[in-house]
């Protein structure tokens, strides 16, 4: 089946010299965490600054690395560093700026009330984690601290809107922005004093734009990023991403193709094969005759079920020898 994959990963690196943000994403339970750090593995190896960052809520990229990398971005090996950022540190630090936003709303309003009054109805939306992670995210792409960003995404709904916040921010700032300047506008009508007052709202949200135009930019560039979906093959997980592959390039993100993980090798299974596993190995060839038939082009790789779990620094290289073979070649 390899002689199918008409682009290869490799390859597609290779076709894409400038790309810099890599996304892997899928249904829960794929094995995102391991091919996010099997490529970057692979990319820091080849000798390029990578970062490894999770914004999954559920982290496990220090269980995969078999080291902390909770918190900060951490070192691994050679040009590779790893972060799982800090889900309850990003929330609090949220609604600071939030509180912040509020008391300049209410004093530039002559509102009397404290801003705490506001703060957790503007938080319990259960978005407020995700926006937090997508901020989080910009603030990693925008400091350009490395040569190439890989990004474990959460399930593939949570990454849909987690990239999708970026439009959906755009359009939220232009509404505030055109009130904030109509407000303005009324308040120094009808002033006494011709003196303009600052506005450090109205800064803000211009400033805020400025950087989800930035996010929004890189997002879909399609020399620079890549989202690529991770599937068993299986019918649910395929289901998944046929349903969101379109949602993605819709808005304008690149995909850059499939990976199908877990998949048994029936000819290394030898002669004597339990009937449950022949079995699982028929369903797989089922489901494989529909990944080829929907995903025709674009699968760039299919990695084998290993004999062990991939966790540490050999079986990620391992695995991106699957995940990087040429066709014809052995993972």
């Amino acid at each position: 089946m390899r002689d199918e994959i008409t682009l290869s990963m490799a390859r597609y690196l290779r076709e894409h010299p400038k790309l810099k943000y890599v996304f892997f994403g899928g249904k829960g339970g794929v094995g995102k965490t391991a091919m996010a750090g099997a490529a970057a593995l692979w990319i820091a190896e080849g000798g390029r600054r990578t970062l490894l960052a999770s914004t999954n809520p559920v982290h496990s990229l220090s269980g995969l690395l078999g080291k902390s990398v909770f918190g900060a971005p951490t070192p691994v090996v050679e040009n590779l560093w790893a972060y799982e950022i800090d889900t309850k540190e990003t929330i609090e630090r949220s609604k600071r700026e939030i509180r912040e936003k509020i008391q300049w709303f209410l004093k530039f309003a002559d509102i009397s009330t404290k801003a705490d009054d506001f703060v957790e109805s503007a938080t319990m939306n259960p978005a407020f984690e995700e926006s937090a992670m997508f901020e989080n995210m910009v603030d990693l792409m925008l400091k350009d601290d490395y040569d190439v960003f890989v990004f474990d995404t959460a399930p593939t709904a949570n990454a849909r809107r987690l990239l999708g916040m970026s439009k959906v921010y755009s359009l939220w700032v232009d509404k505030m922005l055109k009130s904030r300047e109509e407000a303005r506008t009324l308040r120094e009508m009808l002033s006494f004093t011709k003196k303009k007052e600052q506005d450090p709202l109205l800064d803000y949200l211009l400033q805020f734009r400025q950087r989800m135009g930035q996010a929004r930019v890189r997002l879909t560039d399609h020399e620079r990023t890549a989202f690529f979906f991770v599937t068993l093959p299986e019918a649910l997980p395929i289901a998944v991403i046929t349903r969101f592959i379109g949602w993605f390039q819709d808005f304008g993100i690149p995909v850059g193709g499939v990976v199908v993980n877990m998949l048994l090798d029936k000819q290394a299974l030898g002669d004597r094969v339990p009937e449950f596993v022949l079995n699982r190995v028929q369903m797989q060839e089922e489901h494989m005759r529909t990944v080829w038939e929907k995903f025709n082009g674009s699968v760039r790789a299919l990695i084998p079920l290993f004999d062990q779990e991939v966790r540490g620094m050999a079986m990620l290289r391992q695995a991106g020898r699957a995940l990087f073979a040429e066709p014809g070649q052995a993972g």
